[in-house]
């Protein structure tokens, strides 16, 4: 009787240790599976970069006049004035109508320190108004760069010397066919990941297959030299001379 019950136990133990070894080994072979099964797939960031030239220039100037408070007529008119001769220099430079956008004039409140606060025509805090300022902008916008750079240049010193306030902002630059230029970066960079991919590979002895997915990364036209980089793309329009760059992160089969 007892010798059953102890061959009963020690069959008991031996099912028990069965069932775990292959319980142990179907869990190595299926981990060893997962493993095998993404060491198939390799992901590579390509990238491409062009060098382009601006087929835009954007460039805004104002001038303005200041006027005692009961001189606003008056600086109507010689706003007016000046507005003629700018225009008239802008034309002699080889700007035309069609490349100048003229603003509305704008007036704006000059203030003295005062302990009386009271508010100007715009609801704006202001101690004492003691005149205005009037002021009016003109935006060129042209394909002609060199043209734009140059009146940029030249047009501050020869307004101021003829008797205007006249200030200029920084000339900006734009790339307009950079939706298509796009589609090329991509292609481009899609096939320097495909290459890297496949240096990779060929360096263990394996070779890539399909493409299994890819995805469009940072997308940016910057200055030439520059090393600056942004996860959101940046779009640096300072320059003239522009560095289009494109990634691209791709993954592909191996074989």
């Amino acid at each position: 009787m007892e010798k059953n019950n102890l061959q009963k136990a020690l069959f008991g133990l031996a099912l028990i240790l069965g069932l775990s070894l292959v319980a142990g080994t179907f869990i190595v072979s299926n981990a060893f599976y997962k493993v095998k099964a993404l060491s198939n797939v390799i992901s590579v960031t390509g990238s491409a970069d062009k060098l382009v030239t601006s087929d835009t220039a954007k460039w805004s100037s104002s001038f303005s006049r200041v006027v005692s408070t009961s001189g606003l007529k008056e600086g109507s008119v010689q706003i007016e004035n000046d507005l003629q001769a700018v225009k008239a220099y802008f034309a002699e430079k080889g700007v035309t109508e069609k490349e100048m956008t003229i603003r509305p004039a704008t007036t704006s409140s000059n203030c003295q320190s005062s302990n009386d606060i009271i508010y100007d025509k715009d609801g704006q805090r202001c101690s004492k108004i003691i005149g205005y300022t009037l002021s009016q902008s003109i935006l060129i916008e042209s394909g002609d760069v060199a043209k734009v750079t140059k009146l940029a240049q030249e047009s501050v010193g020869v307004l101021i010397a003829e008797g205007l306030i006249f200030n200029s902002q920084n000339v900006e630059y734009y790339f307009n066919k950079l939706a298509d230029l796009r589609i090329e970066m991509v292609s481009e960079a899609t096939k320097n990941a495909q290459a890297r991919a496949q240096q990779i590979a060929e360096s263990t002895g394996a070779k890539i297959g399909n493409l299994q997915s890819a995805s469009l990364g940072v997308f940016q036209v910057s200055a030439p030299n520059s090393t600056e980089i942004s996860d959101y793309g940046i779009y640096d329009n300072s320059s003239v001379d522009k560095k289009i760059s494109a990634t691209v992160r791709a993954s592909f089969v191996l074989k």
